[in-house]
């Protein structure tokens, strides 16, 4: 007898003894609790994970801003839409500002062909693009050293830059980047801050291009437009960011500015706007289709288990007939036969939860590992949701303990 069994009350120590016997029956009866509680428990991990991954590249996004986008076009098209439409400007991003119910700032980009990028002690591939000097703010960008960008710079046409981090360790592995000079294109660049970095671990969120930020150079919008060369008919910006005061006026918000755009762009959709909060509300409802299939071949598994302690007591209960007409024969009241069984239904359930929620983690970090998947704990959920298990499995053991608890004493002691 181990020490932790002799530590337990004599009549869990019997329940677990009598399991113990049958213990090929017991394991078999385990099984379906163990494939129900640990799909459930790899059903929360992947998708807190996945609701967790999403809320943080939304963040990227930002919650409360609008987005507008400039559309690429063919040049023929181009060329006839540029007659009545100039395409997105920092104009329109003011004219919503003002109309906009709820807007407090906007910032703007435009992206800057990048042919070289390189210093006295490296070069790199990252893409340098022109912003204004909100842009790290509504972009959730945190500076790590130096400065960001500020309305002295625009103003100014300031030759500096703002580097992500992976640029900043690409155009300087051994140096402070801050106060240092690099080239991109054909302009050389003061270095005054350098980003924090921030790994999303993906470049698109539901179809959306997220901004790649760590390969990134960063020059004031009017110093970009000033000192690199753009084609004639190209949109003055690629995008701009416009963010509102409360979540809640979104909706509205995004009504009002594609009303804005329409009529400055002449009914031309050469624009599109994007509503980071409602791309989360759709990966949210994608998620919850995923998670009620998953619920519903967990639910079958839990059936399948709870039908299994049934089965597996109603043949102990046959088995055992001598033994509970004995019992009974002794004085034990039939409270007492309902207790003994319910203590071995006890016994399986729990074992069944621990055993389950042990295999659910190995499962979710199987999924994450093979299908690149986020995993996540929430462990209110999963207790929950482990306790519940236990409950629909004693729940199947109720029945044969009232068969056992009704059998005739002296029919169950001529039972052979």
């Amino acid at each position: 007898m181990t020490p932790l069994l002799a530590k337990l009350p004599p009549t869990w120590r019997e329940a677990i003894e009598e399991l113990w016997r049958r213990r090929l029956r017991t394991l078999l009866t385990l099984l379906g609790l163990i494939f129900g509680v640990g799909a459930i428990v790899a059903m929360q991990a992947v998708g807190e994970g996945s609701r967790r991954e999403a809320l943080k590249l939304v963040e990227s996004l930002g919650l409360r801003n609008l987005i507008a986008e400039a559309k690429p076009q063919d040049d023929a098209t181009l060329r006839e839409n540029r007659a009545r439409s100039l395409g997105l400007t920092v104009s329109d991003a003011q004219a919503a500002l003002a109309v906009v119910p709820g807007a407090e700032k906007f910032a703007a980009e435009k992206r800057i062909r990048t042919h070289s990028v390189f210093s006295d002690h490296g070069s790199s591939d990252a893409q340098a693009s022109g912003v204004s000097p909100d842009w790290f703010e509504l972009s959730s960008l945190q500076v790590a050293g130096g400065r960001a960008l500020n309305a002295g710079d625009d103003e100014t046409l300031a030759a500096v830059a703002v580097l992500g981090h992976q640029a900043a360790a690409s155009l300087f592995p051994d140096a402070d980047p801050v106060g240092q000079l690099l080239k991109v294109n054909h302009v050389w660049l003061e270095v005054v801050g350098v980003l924090a970095d921030r790994d999303l671990g993906k470049d698109d969120f539901e179809g959306v291009q997220l901004g790649s930020e760590s390969n990134r150079v960063f020059v004031p919008l009017s110093s970009a437009q000033a000192r690199f060369r753009f084609e004639p008919r190209e949109d003055p910006i690629d995008r701009f960011l416009l963010r509102l005061d409360a979540p809640e006026k979104l909706a509205a918000g995004a009504g009002v500015l594609a009303a804005v755009l329409d009529q400055r762009h002449a009914g031309i959709a050469d624009y599109q706007l994007v509503v980071p909060q409602q791309l989360f509300q759709q990966h949210q409802k994608t998620q919850r289709i995923f998670q009620v299939v998953m619920g519903a071949i967990a639910g079958v598994s839990l059936l399948v288990g709870g039908i299994g302690i049934m089965n597996i007591m109603l043949a102990n209960v046959l088995e055992r007939r001598r033994e509970i007409g004995l019992l009974r024969a002794l004085g034990a009241r039939r409270r007492d036969v309902v207790a003994q069984f319910l203590r071995e239904a006890s016994v399986i359930c729990i074992a069944g939860a621990l055993l389950g929620l042990l295999f659910g983690a190995m499962l979710a970090y199987l999924i994450a590992t093979f299908a690149g998947w986020q995993v996540a704990w929430a462990p209110v959920p999963i207790l929950l949701s482990a306790a519940f298990c236990s409950l629909v499995g004693l729940a199947f053991g109720v029945y044969p303990a009232r068969q056992a608890a009704q059998l005739d004493p002296i029919a169950a002691l001529r039972h052979e």
